[in-house]
């Protein structure tokens, strides 16, 4: 943008000698120096906006700590330039995340214990265990085996085979990181679909107009080829929502939530399963359906779309082919695998059965103390790291010298494994947002805020509820879904409190609208994958993003607003949250 910029004044230039030749007047030299200037400028704003931001913003908020000696406004300094940074990405995420630890002290808002406290607590220790367990199950190839088993169980059709593709990712989203889902579905995408075109059954691009300028044509993918990809991005994103731990949004809104209102008695795992499992649902199939009206011609069946998804018997037998030999590449299940698939379904229960409300939680059978869904997460660590991946120690007094191991079984998980695809540095963004929050109510910003925003106890609480969804959703388009989410939460908790509804019902939703991104290939991980691998273009994400967001925003809602407050107790406004 520079150079063009640069380029650009160039020319007018030139344009402006040439007619000031042909009028027979000249140009002063001021309005060449002016000229000169503006592009120059223009370079030089293009080049450094992001070390004027760094250097020009925290002077910019000065007047905050100048003219008030009042802590709260000291916190206030820390939190607004903290979204700044946040949102413009000027210094990566995670050390943006830190600024509490160098500031807060400094400032008087809080000592260094209490705001290092603030970064490894229990739902900080439950994201490193949910990271932990989305490692192995990658690590052990499980996630693969029950991607491709379910997608052979439903069928090779077209529509099948989308309909599959988008509810297995969804469903491994919810366990490990829709990065890592949306990256094993599309192998298995690109396999079918190539093989397919090989046999004259479908094509994957086609050819665009040659424009000047151009050596070779750009292709663009079909609509068929657009709708495998978008949905595996869509499925991931969606997948995400369905468990405390399938997004860094949801944990966010858990660690602040906890951080702000001490007394209430916690989100648990079973509480947010019961109300976004549906809600998860729900949005899934309605997407689909948007994808297959769209791209694959369904309640058209003359359109040149219908007729594409057409490939027939002998299409569906060669896509079956594709699928059954990628799964018979993996062998028989291993010893790794079966451990690897009880540890994750055992976890699950134990995070499950903590505290499901119908039953009483199994730590009640243990102790009196208070045990949080860490302990369990904290434990199957521990147990990856003892169990070994190989049974090669049956074989030790075998008769066969060939058989006898040589050294030992390695671990499900090693460390090194760990450290190469373990996202740490989320956890400073996590304890960057339970930093905001705790200053927050220390220094009484929150009680500042609060008093601020009372005047929307006039509105219906069900449009500040959409209203608060549909911003979430707008505002993670253009930056991380997690540093929204640590700007806006402590502010909705303030909110609520001011308008005397229970915190949780602007909360959650405001978290699951963090992570719905459909409309840019930069608004997630995903997007930016299937963006590169299927060559789709800015404005057909923005055509396509439209359905999805219209229908998360109406859903989320309209889900929240009814079975959501019975599945978090939300009829009352608590006395804990005053």
């Amino acid at each position: 943008m520079a150079s063009k910029a640069a380029n650009s004044s160039s020319l007018d230039l030139e344009s402006n000698k040439g007619s000031s030749l042909e009028n027979n007047t000249t140009m002063s030299p001021k309005a060449i120096n002016d000229a000169n200037f503006s592009g120059l400028l223009s370079n030089f704003l293009s080049v450094y906006w992001k070390s004027l931001i760094v250097v020009v913003w925290p002077i910019i908020l000065l007047p905050l700590i100048i003219l008030s000696d009042d802590k709260m406004f000291r916190c206030l300094y820390t939190v607004a330039l903290m979204a700044m940074f946040w949102v413009t990405e000027v210094i990566p995420l995670p050390i943006t995340g830190i600024i509490p630890i160098f500031l807060y002290p400094l400032m008087g808002v809080m000592d260094t214990a209490q705001t290092c406290n603030c970064y490894m607590n229990d739902t900080t220790m439950m994201f490193v265990g949910s990271l932990v367990i989305a490692v192995a199950i990658e690590h052990s190839g499980l996630h693969m085996r029950v991607a491709l088993l379910i997608i052979k169980t439903i069928g090779c059709s077209h529509r099948n085979l989308s309909l599959g593709l988008f509810f297995v990712t969804m469903f491994i989203s919810m366990w490990i990181s829709n990065t890592a889902a949306t990256a094993m579905m599309l192998p298995i995408v690109e396999k079918v679909l190539t093989e397919l075109e090989a046999q004259g059954l479908g094509v994957m691009f086609v050819q665009e107009k040659e424009s000047e300028g151009e050596s070779e044509s750009p292709k663009r993918p079909t609509k068929l080829t657009m709708s495998y990809y978008l949905a595996a991005a869509y499925a991931s994103s969606l997948g995400g929502i369905g468990t405390l731990v399938g997004s860094g949004t949801n944990l966010t809104m858990k660690g602040i939530y906890e951080a702000r209102f001490t007394k209430s008695p916690g989100i648990n795992f079973a509480a947010w399963m019961v109300y976004a499992v549906p809600a998860m649902l729900i949005m899934g199939t309605l997407i689909w359906l948007w994808l297959q009206v769209m791209y694959m011609g369904m309640f058209r069946p003359n359109s040149e779309d219908a007729k594409a998804v057409n490939i027939g018997p002998e299409g569906e037998k060669i896509a079956t082919t594709v699928i059954e030999s990628k799964y018979k590449e993996l062998g028989p299940i291993t010893w790794h695998e079966s451990s690897v698939g009880f540890l994750f379904v055992s976890i699950v229960l134990l995070w499950f059965f903590r505290k499901p409300d119908f039953i009483r939680g199994w730590p009640t059978y243990i102790t009196n103390l208070t045990v949080k869904d860490s302990t369990s997460a904290a434990g199957l660590i521990i147990l990856l790291f003892i169990l070994p991946a190989r049974l090669d120690f049956l074989h030790s007094f075998s008769r066969d010298p060939s058989k006898r191991p040589t050294k030992p079984s390695p671990s499900l998980i090693s460390w090194k494994i760990i450290n190469q695809k373990m996202h740490w540095s989320l956890i400073f963004v996590l304890g960057g947002g339970f930093a905001i929050a705790a200053g927050s109510q220390s220094s009484g910003l929150s009680s500042m805020l609060g008093h601020a925003l009372i005047g929307l106890k006039t509105m219906n609480p069900f449009w500040i509820l959409f209203v608060v969804t549909l911003f979430a959703e707008t505002a993670t388009e253009l930056t991380s879904n997690v540093a929204v989410a640590n700007i806006i939460l402590p502010v909705l908790a303030e909110m609520s409190v001011a308008i005397q509804i229970h915190p949780l019902y602007l909360m959650v939703p405001a978290a699951l609208g963090c992570s719905f991104s459909f409309h840019l290939p930069v608004g997630t991980p995903p997007n930016a994958i299937v963006s590169a691998a299927g060559k789709i273009k800015t404005k057909d994400f923005i055509i396509a993003g439209i359905g999805p967001s219209i229908i998360t925003a109406i859903v989320a809602t309209a889900s929240f607003a009814t079975w959501g407050v019975y599945s978090f107790g939300l009829q009352e406004f608590p006395a804990w949250a005053v």
